[in-house]
């Protein structure tokens, strides 16, 4: 009797952080970045949006998986010093929707652990530009701007005001495998655009996108990962 044993297909290496790597992705290469969801307020116009439902418009605040009551700064801070954190990744949902609680974590974070504590916000909204100074007092060292439709024009002036303010500022994507085109037009925008860093990521296939992603004829590229092929 003969036994067939199926190995799963591995994906290419992933390349080992690199000094023109931003902080803050050094950091979250390194593992030493507390991820800190702080609301599951958004707009939900992505539709491959990779969350799931029992986080999409909760109260709760997330400081990596540990639940925390809303604004229970000491629970958070807690968190971040179990695990040694040397930074800290804000996100949802979509930070700017609730501007104030996302204001209050930096300053919690950064009155506990110094200025050298490195904290990074994602977001995809096109904010008013004083808020980026707002942003910048309390202490955010870095902002990455998901840009909805993957449209740059709505987003340049708020981008200038970030670097003005004095934090890098940098464009994060997934690769839509049906987007090639535009994206590639977007690159060559992004040249004149008031940004420092740009990070492409793989598109991932979730729970949470699952039935959009099928819709539009996605397929998880191996065994190993969730990115979509193509």
């Amino acid at each position: 009797m003969s036994i067939q044993l199926h190995v799963a297909s591995l994906p290419d290496l992933v390349e080992p952080p690199s000094s023109e790597d931003t902080e803050g992705c050094l950091q979250c290469q390194q593992g030493s970045k507390m991820v800190l969801f702080v609301t599951g307020r958004c707009h939900w116009r992505c539709d491959y949006c990779p969350l799931s439902e029992n986080r999409r418009e909760i109260e709760y605040i997330y400081a990596n998986e540990r639940r925390c009551d809303p604004d229970d700064w000491e629970a958070v801070l807690e968190e971040a010093h179990a695990m040694n954190a040397t930074g800290t990744g804000i996100t949802g949902g979509d930070p700017m929707m609730d501007r104030e609680r996302t204001l209050e974590s930096i300053r919690q974070l950064k009155r506990e652990f110094g200025s050298q504590h490195h904290i990074h916000m994602y977001t995809s909204i096109p904010f008013q530009p004083p808020q980026a100074t707002a942003l910048a007092d309390a202490g955010l060292d870095e902002i990455r701007f998901h840009l909805l439709d993957l449209e740059l024009e709505p987003y340049l002036e708020i981008m200038e005001a970030c670097e003005q303010a004095g934090m890098k500022t940098g464009v994060e994507l997934p690769c839509e495998p049906d987007q090639e085109e535009r994206l590639l037009a977007l690159l060559e925008e992004l040249r004149d655009a008031p940004i420092t860093f740009l990070n492409l990521n793989e598109l991932e296939i979730t729970v949470g996108n699952l039935d959009n992603m099928e819709l539009r004829g996605f397929n998880i590229s191996n065994e190993l990962t969730a990115g979509a092929e193509g």
